[in-house]
């Protein structure tokens, strides 16, 4: 197995020049050098073939031990120097100080096809940044990263890729819902990949404490790595990089609102500088169609990551990312101008989203009322959002709404009973507006399929490749990988999983609202 590490974070930028791996403050450095803990016996669950040809390993590989011992931690590669980031952090709208990768080494960069890739163990054992954790992760919230990662990605969303499942074989004591009942879970790791796992903490830790040259010198680092369009070495270069990260954050919010995801955990040391979706932990997709919902229990009160505020939360974090910033300019005008300019342009991004997910392709005043008035309706009642959409390429303008989105309704009843002149009130409304447009209903029905995804990674079906997981099977996790790989697809083999959310599946853990322990 050959890797051509190509690292460019861990000699560019400073070292931490403690080698003791213990919770501590570390200042003045970009990164500590750590060492994977080895599990007592690794086994691998699963592997991404795809990711694994990405970053340029061979078809044999992924079943081979070398495999097993390096992406489990058991093996260092004398080419690799494992490390973990330094990093701060904005936690549910307050400063948390210094944060870094507690649970996540990065082995190195790898260099394949003319594309850098970083490679990422989470779940390998305590980092100077783990803060009294153990640094490890469980099967669990594993099997939930792996999956959402390669799905996210194949429904066309910026995010981080997973390669390898692989299970340490050592137990790890967990309190699942932060009730004092802690359990033993089995232990897990996964390979994260991506072109950088740099976020907006990286550049905030520095800003906090007043560290300008080292501020300056990941600024210039991310602009010659990643941002090359931008002339390096002046004031200029850092309102451009703010503008470039604004401009990819705010597609990745556009994508997570075209498919009803909710990230649950938008801290802004969870915001990629890429615009990438990165670290998976109470995310979710919508079931009922509802702004106000969250999918995280630490945030049941405040509900601040909810999916309707998911466009504000953004606009806030990149304050924050320009709060760091602007100690490189001296003037907080430029990045005042970049964020004004946030919310017109979400809305009008939105609206061009919300037209594509109904068929839609003039540009027509009324359309904004129109999507207002749907998504009112859509919350008077539970009415799934994944259903809803993908039933709604059959409507012809003719036909009985109602019967032919019946089915993304958790209670018909109640429509039947209370809504239906609400939603005949919009269908006829639709109905008309479809009438300007030039397009075959066979060919609006295409096009809404390709942008409205049939099958999602729902809580239900997670938690149940999670439970057969820890009792040895794999083969619901190996159904999900490969269904959710062609998520637009009819797919009528699976159609089992486009279905509502089962009643039990209500209030069980890990189905509803999930908690942060992983």
């Amino acid at each position: 197995m050959e890797l051509n590490f190509s690292d460019t974070f861990n000699k560019e930028l400073k070292a931490d020049p403690n080698p003791e791996n213990n919770p501590r403050q570390v200042f003045d450095s970009a990164y500590s050098f750590v060492t994977p803990r080895k599990p007592s016996d690794p086994s691998l669950v699963h592997v991404s073939k795809e990711v694994a040809q990405l970053i340029g390993l061979e078809v044999e590989d992924p079943s081979s031990k070398e495999f097993l011992d390096v992406f489990s931690g058991a093996r260092v590669l004398e080419e690799s120097s494992p490390y973990a980031m330094c990093y701060g952090g904005h936690q549910f709208g307050n400063w948390a100080g210094q944060l870094g990768d507690g649970r996540a080494i990065n082995l190195g960069e790898l260099q394949n096809n003319n594309q850098n890739w970083a490679l990422q163990l989470k779940g390998s054992g305590r980092t100077p940044y783990s803060r009294g954790a153990d640094g490890l992760a469980v099967l669990r919230s594993s099997v939930r990263e792996y999956l959402c990662a390669e799905a996210m990605h194949h429904l066309g969303v910026p995010t981080t890729r997973s390669l390898s499942l692989i299970l340490t074989g050592d137990q790890v004591m967990r309190d699942v819902m932060y009730d004092g009942n802690p359990e033993l879970e089995k232990g897990a790791v996964v390979c994260r990949v991506a072109e950088s796992f740099i976020r907006f903490g990286n550049f905030e830790i520095f800003a906090s404490r007043g560290d300008v040259a080292s501020l300056k010198d990941l600024s210039d680092y991310v602009i010659k790595h990643f941002f090359p369009q931008i002339k390096a070495g002046t004031k200029q270069s850092y309102i451009d990089l703010f503008k470039s990260v604004s401009d990819l954050t705010l597609e990745m919010l556009i994508h997570w609102q075209r498919v009803g995801f909710v990230h649950g955990v938008m801290n802004t040391d969870n915001m990629s500088i890429l615009g990438l979706t990165i670290d998976y932990g109470p995310y979710g997709w919508l079931e009922g169609y509802d702004h106000s919902w969250t999918p995280n229990t630490t945030d049941r009160a405040q509900r601040r990551y909810r999916f309707g505020n998911q466009p504000q939360v953004v606009l806030w974090n990149l304050l924050q990312l320009a709060n760091a910033l602007v100690q490189l300019v001296e003037d907080p005008k430029p990045f005042e101008e970049v964020l004004s300019k946030f919310g017109p342009t979400f809305e009008a991004k939105h609206l061009a989203m919300m037209r594509s997910k109904l068929g839609l392709q003039n540009d027509i005043e009324t359309d904004a009322e129109l999507i207002e008035d749907l998504e009112n309706v859509l919350q008077l009642t539970e009415t799934d959002m994944t259903i809803f959409f993908r039933l709604l390429a059959d409507f012809d303008g003719q036909s009985n709404l109602l019967d032919l989105i019946g089915d993304a309704f958790y209670d018909r009843s109640l429509v039947e009973a209370e809504l239906k002149e609400a939603w005949n009130k919009w269908g006829n409304a639709y109905a008309e507006r479809l009438s300007l447009e030039s397009l075959s209903n066979t060919d609006r029905a295409q096009s809404m399929n390709a942008v409205n995804p049939k099958y999602v990674l729902r809580n239900y079906m997670a938690q149940l490749a999670i439970d057969a997981a820890d009792n040895g099977d794999y083969s619901i996790i190996e159904e999900l990988f490969k269904l959710l790989k062609q998520p637009y697809d009819e797919q009528p083999e699976s159609s089992k999983w486009f279905a509502k959310r089962p009643e039990w599946a209500r209030n069980k853990v890990g189905c509803s609202m999930l908690s942060c322990s992983s």
